[in-house]
């Protein structure tokens, strides 16, 4: 089996030699309530067109190392490997340590905080109607990792002592800045080593002192192709945007990855295809775009102990 989109791009040898052996932390495969454009065994198919290491799969509401179980038949003869997590929404209780802890013990690789159940995201979408889903209400209520008195809630300390035992990725998702910090303050304190934030432009708009101090502490700054692609609606960044992020943080706390496969979309490998060509051609070299896209990707994901 192979999978090629009807507009899929053919990397030249060369950016194929750079793209080899990615790992994209961020791949919005289905099932899900959004309407997605592939699933998770396509999406395996579309990894390998350019030798992806590994995907991660990530839904905003269900615990999505379950997909993985449940689609072990046709995955295990799919090339490349996928590995999911757990977002905690409203639809798995939120802030919600049994979830984490049940995630966690089928496998799950990170857990992301509350994403579209964040007030951050949505405020953010307050002006439209947010993301269309297939089945409807979904009945979201705001999620927090604070408590009454402004700090991490037991429940949010509880996870990120589930995080560090399991040894995998923790993510901000899409809370404000100040909840982020806490969070993730919380998490070092912890023992919690692979730490991502996510879009620090895009919805979490994090200031630059807050992103000092999270980076400070270890964690990972991501950015998504999805932002700069023009097959996608917004925001369509220009290319120099993404170099300035890169000179601003440096590639060894840069994580890129695609942010891809909602039906509509490019396919996230069309996604690399065509930013990270675009990345070099404006100055990025291969060892900095290796740096961010494989290496500290396979770290983040658990596939190595170091970078």
């Amino acid at each position: 089996m192979t999978f090629v989109g009807e507009d899929s791009l053919t990397p030249t040898p060369a950016l194929l030699k750079v793209l080899d052996g990615a790992v994209d932390l961020h791949t919005h495969s289905g099932p899900s309530p959004f309407p997605r454009r592939i699933d998770h065994v396509d999406a395996s198919y579309d990894a390998a067109r350019i030798n992806m290491r590994a995907i991660l799969v990530k839904s905003h509401h269900h615990n999505t190392a379950m997909d993985v179980l449940a689609m072990s038949k046709p995955l295990a003869d799919a090339p490349t490997p996928v590995y999911g997590g757990v977002a905690l929404n409203t639809e798995v209780g939120g802030v919600n340590p049994s979830a984490v802890a049940l995630a966690l013990s089928m496998g799950g690789r990170c857990v992301w905080g509350p994403t579209v159940s964040a007030a951050q995201h949505i405020a953010a979408h307050s002006h439209d109607d947010g993301f269309p889903t297939i089945g409807g209400n979904l009945y979201e209520r705001t999620e927090t990792v604070l408590g009454d008195d402004g700090d991490v809630s037991e429940a949010a300390d509880t996870v990120t002592k589930l995080v560090a035992e399991a040894g995998v990725m923790l993510t901000g998702g899409h809370l404000d800045p100040t909840s982020i910090s806490a969070f993730f303050h919380a998490a070092h304190r912890n023992g919690v080593k692979r730490l991502l934030l996510h879009h620090p432009d895009f919805i979490v708009n994090t200031p630059e002192n807050v992103l000092d101090e999270l980076v400070g502490l270890g964690a990972f700054v991501e950015h998504e192709l999805a932002m700069y692609h023009p097959g996608v609606s917004a925001p369509q960044w220009p290319i120099q945007r993404l170099v300035d992020w890169i000179e601003r943080i440096g590639p060894e706390h840069t994580v890129i990855d695609s942010d891809l496969g909602q039906k509509g979309n490019p396919l996230p490998v069309d996604g690399y295809i065509l930013i990270i060509q675009a990345s070099l051609d404006h100055g990025v070299s291969e060892r900095d775009i290796r740096q961010m896209i494989c290496r500290n990707t396979a770290y983040l994901l658990g596939l190595e102990d170091s970078i």
